[in-house]
């Protein structure tokens, strides 16, 4: 269940172009296509983050993550299989 979580925010990441520094505030991928607990959704966030494959910052009071484009190989890959 945990990878279809991570699949799913960053296949929602792509399909918004947030590579780099092109951002989004966390809020606004929370809404998948699947019925996720929050709880879950956000120990992906964190993993996907702490894998490097999500760069955070602060801006504007909260939380906003694009793809990180070192591993855009990785995260396709991981997407595709």
């Amino acid at each position: 269940m945990k990878n279809v979580i991570k699949r799913a925010i960053l296949e929602k990441l792509i399909h918004m172009g947030k590579w780099g520094g092109a951002h989004t505030d966390i809020r606004n991928i929370s809404r998948l296509p699947i019925s996720i607990k929050k709880k879950d959704y956000d120990k992906a966030v964190r993993e996907l983050i702490n894998d490097g494959w999500l760069l955070a910052k602060k801006s504007t009071g909260s939380i906003h993550v694009s793809l990180n484009s070192h591993y855009k190989k990785e995260i396709l890959e991981f997407i595709n299989k």
